[in-house]
């Protein structure tokens, strides 16, 4: 790292990278004891903070490492080329999509990809335009700007930023009421990459900033299967196609749940001293940590038993829903409605929530006529209170 690199003052939250390409740890990531995650932490989207080195280990360095996603792969690869090729920073960039899809180690690889420093701030750090005007102003030419989150920003830090990405500005307000002025600061150019998880909460004007936006899907048990393939070579690991294939179906789709998946399994066959891990032990160890075949979790399970056990499969209010499991009704709502109701387990109507005849079908039940009848109701993507 330069010296001017050093002085970069940050702000708390704030991380800085000197260079591109060391996206992650440099530790290994088959450090550690046995596993004390709960079987919703494993198949959750979110990273805890004592999984997040071993994730940054897994990391791909740069666009040909990088497995899935292959349309925004190459349209990104393609902006970055083309800015190469220029001699100036890319584009603004925005990611978007579901969590532990890649949005931060794309952010990582754009910065590896263009040879710069990385900044990485988020959203819900910068709560005022001057959080936003002391990070902006340390910035270097050509350094990336990494906002996750970047929904959660306060208004005043938004209006803010639009100046910022369009003309490398930012006018600092001294002084209060009548004897107030702007004072104009000039800012390097710089590419700002932003990652949200709801896209549809940013204002049209910053959207309409971002010279490119990728939008990414959730991965196909094939494609997951290439990740771990990648991490259990990194982490040592010898997998038969079998045992990748059982992890990968049970990974929900995310690359992070699989590596996370990937590092239990790890656990298991090392206390039993299993070398090779096949799809017996896969099974073993994820049924275990009460993973199912279909890759829901305790607390997917509840959610459904309750609907059919208790609820006769619905409809139901989700606040009466969460009481029934013994969890808040935004647990209920953000961890586990999203990926049944992607599944086609759950259903949210006008009235209720209901469970959907693959459900019974899960949880081995017949599905009772009534039962059929509220499946029929009508679905809105906002279900009001029954």
């Amino acid at each position: 790292m330069s010296a001017n690199e050093e002085s970069i003052p940050l702000l708390p939250g704030q991380i800085s990278i000197g260079n591109s390409g060391s996206g992650g740890s440099s530790g290994s990531a088959g450090s550690g004891g046995l596993a004390r995650n709960t079987a919703s932490e494993l198949a959750g989207p979110v990273a805890e903070p004592e999984e997040r080195e071993l994730e940054a280990a897994l990391r791909p360095k740069n666009l040909d490492d990088f497995v899935g996603q292959e349309r925004v792969r190459k349209q990104l690869g393609l902006v970055l080329a083309a800015s190469k090729i220029r001699g100036r920073s890319a584009d603004h960039v925005l990611m978007s999509g579901p969590p532990g899809l890649g949005k931060t180690t794309l952010a990582m690889i754009v910065a590896a990809e263009m040879n710069a420093p990385l900044r990485i701030s988020s959203g819900p750090a910068i709560q005022h335009a001057g959080d936003l005007a002391a990070i902006l102003s340390s910035l270097t030419e050509g350094e990336v700007l990494f906002l996750d989150e970047i929904h959660r920003m306060s208004r005043p830090a938004e209006e803010m930023l639009y100046m910022a990405m369009e003309d490398f500005r930012v006018d600092i307000i001294v002084g209060k009421g009548a004897g107030a002025t702007a004072i104009p600061l000039e800012l390097p150019s710089f590419t700002l990459v932003g990652a949200t998880t709801r896209a549809g909460l940013l204002p049209g004007p910053l959207r309409d900033r971002f010279g490119f936006t990728g939008h990414l899907e959730f991965y196909s048990v094939a494609e997951l299967e290439l990740v771990l393939r990648r991490s259990a070579g990194m982490l040592d690991l010898r997998l038969t196609s079998a045992g990748f294939s059982e992890i990968a179906g049970r990974s929900r789709g995310t690359p992070r749940i699989a590596n996370r998946l990937l590092r239990r399994v790890r656990d298991w066959a090392l206390v039993h001293g299993i070398e090779s891990i096949d799809a017996r032990t896969a099974s073993a160890a994820l049924d275990m940590y009460e993973v199912d075949a279909r890759g829901l979790d305790r607390l997917d399970r509840s959610v459904l038993q309750a609907l059919v056990n208790k609820f006769n499969g619905g409809p139901v209010g989700l606040s009466t829903l969460a009481i029934a499991v013994g969890e808040e009704p935004e647990t209920v709502e953000t961890v586990a409605e999203p990926f049944l109701v992607r599944e086609g387990l759950l259903g949210r109507t006008p009235r209720g929530r209901i469970a959907l005849p693959a459900a019974w079908e899960h949880l081995g039940l017949k599905m009772p006529g009534n039962a059929v009848a509220a499946a029929m109701l009508p679905f809105e993507e906002e279900p009001r209170e029954g």
